[in-house]
């Protein structure tokens, strides 16, 4: 049964300008430098906490822009915290990796690598200038890589747990190393307060729900959909209230925006199907559907598919709407049915695109679409 936590106010979000990529930028390496001497680590270091006393930093670099990260960075962020540890939180991208030499000087104790294990030997070579680097993985293509890197050094710990997502590895790992820490009977003993504690772990557990593809909880994928509008949040550098506003998602208010968002859609994209016409896949050699052009409207792709795929075949026609769009100069066409009996992308595969049976898509040249149009192809409503 899904629990649901008490509603807290609002965080605000970061002004759209704010939002724009800064991974390896000269902000981010000189938050690395600036970690490195106490004096300075608390005015220039973006999820640095200011009350933390001097002594050994740590870094803890995120998979952006995944959830599994972003919460194992709150998890890593809150022990430093707990323990008044000295923490930099950075994300991780492969749009604009960090190097390992980018480390050599920053006089780093441990660096936690999280959701990911680095392009390439990142986290060997890192362990060149870091003495103690600790990842964190659950891919099974991960796995797959291990032995290829060669000998594991000896200040590397690798947990990679195909069984279970690695946000849960992490949030396990730091509640650990709290409890056997505690030496403070002032220090919290939990990585979480009690007001927090429900509202995440549920959370998480549709993280790992989606991550592990079982997908055994109910509306996971609505879910997973609701949670791709808080994506845009994830880079600390840029929004400095990412940790303040993970603390506050919630699976329930995340669903209840979803159903609501879908039934608005759905309803624009009936209203935008107003004159569908048929075409002829792959000129006949898949069968006849209804299709409509949506140029401008190419997000409501989805749902409007869908309304085409239910017309189709009432109208005697293959189960599948084509929903034709220009994108970047380029005819894009997607299909979706609603019969779990017609694969999709056959036809997709065949044109150089590809996807799953309910949903697919590929690009086609105009000439060739013109030759799928039928001469007095109009269905009427």
């Amino acid at each position: 049964m899904l629990r649901r936590g008490p509603r807290i106010p609002a965080v605000p979000s970061p002004p759209a300008p704010a939002r724009r990529r800064g991974f390896r930028s000269e902000a981010a390496l000189e938050a690395i430098r600036s970690h490195s001497l106490p004096s300075k680590a608390a005015a220039a270091a973006p999820s640095s906490d200011a009350d933390d006393p001097a002594g050994p930093a740590s870094l803890a670099l995120y998979n952006y822009p995944t959830f599994a990260g972003a919460y194992g960075a709150l998890a890593a962020r809150l022990f430093h915290q707990r323990v008044r540890r000295r923490l930099l939180v950075l994300p991780f991208s492969s749009v604009e990796p960090f190097r390992a030499e980018d480390f050599e000087d920053a006089g780093l104790q441990t660096c936690y690598l999280l959701d990911f294990i680095g392009p390439k030997k990142f986290a060997f070579e890192l362990s060149q200038f870091v003495p103690s680097v600790i990842a964190f993985d659950h891919r099974q293509s991960t796995l797959a890589r291990i032995p290829k890197l060669g000998q594991c050094p000896s200040n590397v710990e690798l947990h990679i747990d195909t069984s279970k997502s690695s946000v849960r590895s992490v949030f396990d790992y730091f509640s650990k190393k709290l409890a056997g820490t505690k030496s403070d009977s002032q220090m919290c003993e939990n990585l979480f307060n009690q007001e927090d504690e429900e509202r995440v772990s549920n959370v998480v557990e549709y993280i790992e729900d989606a991550d592990l593809r079982r997908w055994q909880l109910p509306n996971t994928k609505e879910f997973q959909t609701a949670l791709r509008e808080e994506r845009a949040k994830l880079n600390c550098v840029t929004n400095p209230h990412v940790f303040e506003q993970l603390l506050q998602l919630d699976v329930g208010d995340l669903l209840n925006r979803e159903k609501s968002l879908a039934l608005d859609r759905l309803q624009a994209a009936g209203e935008f199907i107003q004159k569908p016409f048929k075409i002829q896949l792959g000129r006949g050699l898949y069968g006849e559907c209804l299709a409509i052009r949506a140029d401008g409207h190419s997000k409501l792709s989805h749902e409007i598919g869908l309304e085409l795929s239910r017309r189709s075949a009432a109208a005697g026609l293959r189960p599948i709407g084509a929903v034709v769009f220009m994108q970047r100069g380029i005819l894009k066409v997607c299909l979706r049915t609603t019969d779990n009996t017609t694969n999709t992308a056959e036809i997709a595969k065949a044109y150089g695109g590809g996807g799953k049976p309910s949903s697919s898509s590929f690009a086609l040249r105009m000439d060739e679409f013109n030759t799928w149009t039928l001469v007095k192809s109009r269905v009427m409503n």
